[in-house]
């Protein structure tokens, strides 16, 4: 029985992101918001959604992806490097069916920050703006969501396997993910909260709505204008999602052939990437799956042996898959996690918390193929070349999505506020 990995070193459990602060403070002004409308880049649109493969937990890229061969033994590491698709890019032994795809993907391998912390350093990294108790900033995906609406039926942002992203934020409830439940390896998953129980008919579920307005309307006096504005939005969306069969059918798992469903893998790592190339297909905008337990302060190499091979087969069918279909020139396929680790191996044989180099894998969506940014030095332990913060990663995947990092959306109380604070775009890594 595979072990599963719940919460990491600070007892942050994967469904229980930071929330912080309040909104305000770095709002900006009517003034303000003409003057960034007005200089704002006419950006070409590449893509059109996201597939998130988030490594809860803080992954050893320098074992993945950045490997340091030549370095002493105790910060080397225990895997060999492989030649890949792509000339001259060397990644981990533990990844040969990435290393045949990595002509069509980017590696990033000069990312760094310094929130060595799980709860924050992920909402660095999942929100593309270092948190601050004065605002709490919206998940990738509610950005997506606000400013790429899904097709009726269809919802905007997804997330899978049990890992809850950061909040919609200053967006408001409207803008959080719709939460899948369910078990992938089955093929039999919902939208929680807004699936039809066993016998209850679309008429059904009319009278209850009627029910439910009635109600609302004597309650609505109490509350916030725009938290019961936010809640209708959502709700509208929870509608339209129920009355549609869109949803439903990409779901549905068992449409896809047997050996379709085996080249992802039949772990739920593996089918809830083949459900997210179904809802990229749908019409979603940004889909977020994710494995946990890659806490590694012991045991590192050991953990990365059972780990490995999921991301190594999931990811690979990904976007294999996305590509053979088409769907790669439009989809952006994202995997990180929230900080990297250690270059040197401690005394258990483990990796700890460093967040001043780490790396990440991009493909699709305009990104460049076979490419990799930046390096870091001789041990890994800082860029060397090309250094690049959340904040800039973040910037490049917007801008691919048709959005300049300067542009301005709405607090729920109708305050403007760029959507990347300090986040430039990377110009390299885009065709």
């Amino acid at each position: 029985m595979p072990l599963t990995f719940r919460t990491d070193c600070e007892g942050f459990h994967r469904r229980d992101f930071l929330r912080l602060g309040t909104a305000g403070v770095f709002g900006l002004g009517l003034a303000d918001l003409l003057r960034l409308e007005a200089r704002a880049d006419k950006v070409k649109r590449t893509a059109t959604s996201v597939i998130m493969v988030w490594l809860a937990g803080a992954p050893a890229t320098i074992d993945m992806w950045d490997l340091k061969p030549d370095a002493p033994e105790g910060i080397r590491g225990e895997f060999k490097t492989i030649a890949t698709s792509a000339d001259g890019v060397r990644i981990s032994e533990q990844l040969p069916r990435v290393a045949k795809i990595v002509d069509r993907t980017t590696l990033v391998r000069s990312l760094h920050h310094n929130i060595p912390e799980h709860g924050v350093g992920t909402l660095y990294m999942t929100t593309g703006n270092r948190p601050s108790p004065a605002l709490e900033y919206p998940a990738l995906g509610s950005l997506a969501s606000r400013l790429l609406p899904a097709p009726a039926g269809v919802p905007s942002y997804v997330t899978f396997s049990g890992f809850r992203s950061t909040g919609p934020g200053y967006l408001g409830s409207a803008y959080s993910a719709f939460e899948v439940e369910g078990n992938p390896q089955q093929g039999k998953l919902r939208v929680q909260g807004v699936s039809l129980p066993d016998n209850f008919t679309p008429a059904d579920l009319a009278n209850r709505d009627k029910l439910r307005n009635t109600f609302d309307a004597a309650f609505r006096a109490l509350d916030e204008a725009e938290v019961s504005a936010s809640l209708d939005k959502f709700h509208q969306q929870a509608l339209d999602i129920l009355r549609s069969d869109k949803t439903r059918k990409a779901f549905n798992l068992d449409e896809e052939t047997a050996p379709v469903r085996d080249s992802y893998g039949r772990t739920p790592l593996g089918q809830s990437a083949l459900a997210a190339r179904r809802l990229v297909e749908a019409g979603a905008r940004f889909v977020t799956i994710g494995l946990g337990g890659w806490d590694t302060h012991a045991n590192n190499f050991r953990t990365l042996r059972f780990l490995l091979p999921q991301v190594d087969q999931s990811l690979s069918a990904l976007v294999s898959d996305l590509d053979s279909r088409g769907l790669l020139d439009s989809t952006i396929v994202y995997c990180a996690g929230e900080f990297g680790r250690t270059p040197t191996i401690n005394g258990s044989a483990g990796r700890d918390h460093w967040a001043r180099s780490m790396a990440v894998f991009l493909a699709g969506g305009g990104f460049r193929k076979g490419y990799v940014h930046g390096s870091t030095d001789a041990h890994g332990m800082q860029p060397a070349s090309d250094p690049c913060s959340p904040d800039d990663v973040s910037a490049t995947i917007f801008r691919a999505l048709g959005i300049a990092p300067n542009h301005a959306v709405q607090t729920t109380t109708g305050r403007p506020i760029a959507i990347f604070r300090d986040g430039n775009v990377i110009e390299k890594l885009l065709t």
